[in-house]
């Protein structure tokens, strides 16, 4: 699944081609998921942003467009008719020319448009967390946050509640740099300044390297992101540890597979 460096490398990707572009036309599938995409014909683009793994489309008339891509959806521009192919979602039609295209292979993500910044429809969007790179997402905060549970940290992370826009990859990175076993369920306030500090450091590595690609992302200009030669701990297990050299260790833990080192992990 696109996690936040992954969405944020595609928004930026999108805003010069997208901010001032009239959408002529609009077409989807006859999917509730995906219907609303066509009600923004006739709608001028005014900017882009992101809100965790959200992309959010600000349109003319006071509304967004609320872009999930779920596990495997991607967007990319075409300069033919739509739909390109049979995994076309949802598509835009551009005064230049252009069609942007939302492609989903398992159909897990969705299309929403909603007057501009009321995402209470969008309960997911509406509770998430605070955005890891903004001036509001401090360690007290953060501490706070996690003590209010007994579910295990990474768990608690992948909730969106504490921050937003970690997904399995980053919670895994972020949790290596920080050193705490991703199992453990009470953190100190120590170890939660130091999760506060490693969590934008590993999203921006990953940003600067346009995401992480292991098989469906793509970045709108085709190629996937490079980051994952940047990993330390996620998708490394049998490895030794960079920081210890201990062999690294993968494990399900609550449905999701985890990376993890039992040495300088604690």
């Amino acid at each position: 699944m696109p996690e936040l460096p992954e969405v944020e490398t595609i928004r930026g990707q999108l805003e010069p081609r997208l901010v001032g572009r009239r959408i002529t036309e609009a077409g989807s599938l006859a999917s509730e998921k995906f219907l609303p995409a066509r009600d923004a014909a006739g709608r001028t683009v005014a900017r882009l942003s992101r809100r965790g793994k959200y992309l959010i489309v600000a349109l003319s008339g006071g509304q967004d467009l609320v872009v999930h891509l779920g596990m495997t959806g991607r967007l990319q521009f075409t300069a033919a008719a739509p739909p390109s192919d049979g995994y076309v979602r949802a598509w835009w039609s551009l005064d230049d020319g252009a069609v942007l295209e939302l492609h989903d292979v398992r159909r897990f993500g969705r299309v929403r448009l909603v007057p501009a910044g009321c995402y209470d429809t969008i309960p997911t969007l509406a509770q998430l967390g605070p955005e890891p790179l903004g001036a509001e997402f401090d360690a007290a905060r953060l501490w706070a946050a996690l003590r209010q549970s007994r579910r295990r940290v990474k768990t608690q992370l992948l909730s969106q509640r504490p921050v937003a826009g970690l997904g399995n990859i980053y919670a895994d990175e972020a949790l290596w740099r920080a050193g705490i076993n991703p199992a453990k369920r009470r953190i100190t306030r120590a170890e939660a300044a130091a999760l506060h500090a490693a969590i934008p450091e590993v999203l921006r590595q990953a940003i600067a390297h346009r995401g992480t690609t292991f098989r469906d992302y793509r970045t709108l200009l085709g190629p996937g992101g490079d980051n994952y030669a940047h990993l330390d701990c996620y998708g490394r297990g049998g490895e030794p540890c960079r920081r210890c050299g201990a062999e690294l260790r993968s494990r399900v833990l609550d449905a999701r597979n985890t990376t993890y080192c039992p040495s300088c992990q604690r």
